[in-house]
């Protein structure tokens, strides 16, 4: 049922524009994510099971939608710790599903992030080691959700594991993390550029300085 409401709202326009914005094998249906968000929405309570098959799907709004749901039902505000603990299981164990950067931002600190709040935070670091680089996305932005709760700790130690990995996607995500760590601790992020903006990634080093003052921006990238 959700498969067949989604694709249709399929368009040939919206293909285009994916096949613009998403270069590569993944295949686009041409569904607007407004409209994937929300009928996932509506779909929180799917069972395990079907949303496991909709993440088999070939098509890439549909596989988005199984990460919607996940991550509207895993921070929905009286969701039962079985059902997250659910859905935090499928999502380790199908991460191979969760394989681009839009899919591992609408899941990694929504499903995984929220559910380590008041746990161990082991599974990341697990993550940080892993040979495909969405999961090593996971473990940086996941910390999203410690971030809203003031907590940079396990962001700074993450973001120092992962500084010289070679994926893009992966530096783009510590920059954007660490960006945040400024808007909560700024002394935090200036104590750990004034540790690692020697050796960090140009791009990640110009995301973690976005918001600092315009000269100190420049000190830091031009050092």
């Amino acid at each position: 049922m959700f498969r067949t409401e989604l694709l249709a709202l399929a368009s040939a326009e919206q293909r285009r524009k994916y096949a613009r914005f998403f270069p590569g094998d993944d295949s686009f249906a041409g569904v607007r994510m407004g409209d994937v968000f929300t009928l996932a929405k509506a779909a929180i309570e799917l069972p395990v099971a079907e949303i496991e098959t909709l993440l088999e799907d070939d098509v890439h709004e549909v596989r988005a939608g199984a990460c919607s749901i996940m991550g509207k039902a895993s921070t929905a505000r009286r969701v039962a710790p079985e059902r997250h603990a659910e859905l935090v299981a499928l999502f380790l164990r199908r991460h191979d599903r969760v394989d681009t950067w839009d899919l591992v931002d609408l899941t990694a600190h929504q499903v995984l992030g929220t559910w380590l709040l008041d746990r161990p935070r082991d599974p990341l670091y697990e993550l940080a080691e892993a040979r495909d680089w969405p999961r090593r996305r996971t473990a940086i932005v996941a910390t999203a959700a410690f971030l809203r709760q003031g907590q940079v700790d396990d962001t700074l130690a993450l973001a120092e594991r992962l500084r010289d990995d070679p994926e893009p996607y992966v530096q783009r995500g510590i920059g954007w993390m660490l960006r945040t760590v400024g808007d909560v601790e700024p002394d935090r992020l200036r104590g750990f550029l004034a540790q690692h903006a020697g050796a960090m990634e140009a791009a990640a080093l110009r995301a973690a300085v976005e918001k600092l003052p315009a000269a100190e921006r420049k000190e830091w990238t031009s050092s």
